[in-house]
């Protein structure tokens, strides 16, 4: 039998991925990255949540490679910033210049935009037949994708709200789902029938289907330069699977229970591995090999993720406590307490300067990542939080319910803005769009609504 929702430490968010950096409207497509974007020597430049991404054709394939801007601030002396940059990375050239500076000052003007946005209901999509296990958006919050124990995805055209594929195959539970942000021309799911399946987001077929689990996936993602899928599995292993052939590239094993979290880090050469084991495994991508395995939870492991930068690892258990670690060396750098519960997910803010969880006491706390200190307590929902997640720029976090509502938070001070209600059953999933305008939430009444 198909393990049930609780059974798994509430992984819904197992296929929350770890943080999607997507491009925003203007730089939309792999082919023609933006009116605006630079094209020049077959590369491009466009901006991107926490920094910038380039674009570059190598040998004749398309690559990525992305530079943080974690410091930036309102204050911060732009032109002098893009000129250091471009001492250390050679694809920015003397004729890309100015249009870096332009996006670099872009970026920094949003951080300086007052946020009093209100959300209100703008559809509620019923197309589904039994409660949903995930939602998620992809790179221009465009269309967004719904994972449902009905055994498919859905792809909606979040606009108009419109349906726009069914990605029928799985024999099961579909609970895990992703898009391969930046780029989102790629979805993958995740399903209790054992398999992974690799899907086109414009037509909706179905590339690949990647079978060698023994057990249900129950978290799956996609490193950021869109090579490698990764699955995480009931049966103890997780698995990297190359997408561009097709097949499996290497399998994680050394867990002694199941897998239900797992996250690659920005650069995409390590992928950590979260376990009923109470154990967070940190795995070479190109050799397979594990590093390090960090030691000290009591409970099951329910959410593990990097920071941006890939300094950092956040891990959350069952035994009511999150932990930060050394990404590089693996060591234990402290543990943040303060639930009575256990803790259903943890998350970084996109600057990787706070930490967000989301506990079974039915409250929400933040924490800052340097001093290590409680920064924030959200409280006031009647239920466990299974879900929990900043908006692109760090100043809202928005939390899903057993309580049957989600709410956005004041990230700053704790207090809560808004509650979004009218779901008739546990809220499992959310997510907000890349401008932080739009939010998702899926539930166990079989619903997906759209708020604006």
């Amino acid at each position: 039998a198909a393990p049930a929702p609780h059974s798994l430490g509430r992984t819904q968010n197992g296929a929350k991925v770890p943080p999607s950096y997507p491009f925003p409207r203007e730089a939309e497509g792999r082919q023609n990255s933006a009116s605006g974007c630079l094209r020049a020597g077959g590369g491009a430049v466009a901006p991107l949540t926490g920094g910038i991404i380039l674009e570059y054709v190598e040998g004749g394939e398309l690559k990525t490679r992305s530079i943080d801007l974690l410091d930036l601030s309102p204050h911060t002396d732009v032109i002098a910033l893009v000129e250091e940059i471009q001492k250390e990375e050679p694809l920015i050239t003397a004729s890309c210049k100015e249009h870096v500076i332009r996006l670099v000052q872009r970026l920094q003007e949003k951080l300086g935009e007052k946020e009093d946005h209100k959300f209100y209901l703008f559809k509620v999509l019923r197309a589904h037949i039994l409660p949903l296990t995930n939602v998620a958006f992809n790179k221009s919050g465009s269309c967004f994708i719904t994972g449902s124990y009905d055994r498919t995805c859905k792809v909606w055209d979040t606009a108009s709200g419109e349906e726009l594929h069914t990605l029928e195959g799985h024999k099961n539970v579909v609970y895990a789902i992703a898009f391969n942000n930046p780029y989102g021309d790629k979805i993958a799911t995740g399903s209790f029938d054992k398999t992974c399946k690799l899907w086109s987001t414009e037509t909706g077929k179905c590339y690949h289907t990647f079978r060698g689990h023994t057990a249900e996936i129950v978290c799956l993602s996609f490193n950021l330069q869109s090579t490698l899928v990764a699955t995480g599995s009931m049966d103890t292993t997780a698995k990297l699977w190359d997408i561009e052939k097709g097949e499996v590239a290497f399998t994680l094993r050394g867990h002694s229970a199941e897998i239900v979290a797992l996250s690659f880090n920005t650069t995409g050469d390590r992928i950590i591995t979260g376990s009923f084991d109470c154990t967070v495994g940190v795995w070479d991508v190109v050799t397979g090999r594990m590093l390090h395995v960090l030691i000290g939870h009591r409970g099951e492991i329910s959410s593990a993720q990097f920071n941006w930068d890939c300094s950092l690892i956040v891990t959350g258990s069952m035994d009511k406590t999150c932990m930060l670690w050394n990404a590089t060396t693996g060591a234990h750098i402290a543990t943040l307490t303060g639930h009575s519960d256990e803790i259903m997910d943890v998350c970084f803010d996109y600057a990787g300067q706070r930490i967000a969880t989301a506990s079974a006491d039915g409250s929400g706390r933040v924490y800052n990542a340097e001093t290590k200190k409680c920064i924030a307590k959200l409280e006031g929902h009647g239920g466990e939080i299974s879900k929990i997640c900043f908006n692109p720029k760090g100043n809202r976090i928005l939390t899903a319910s057993s309580d049957k509502t989600a709410r956005l938070w004041d990230a700053a001070t704790g207090h809560c803005l808004q509650i979004l209600e009218g779901h008739t059953d546990e809220i499992f999933s959310c997510a907000f769009n890349y401008k932080g305008n739009i939010i998702i939430t899926g539930s166990k009444d079989n619903t997906c609504r759209v708020w604006h």
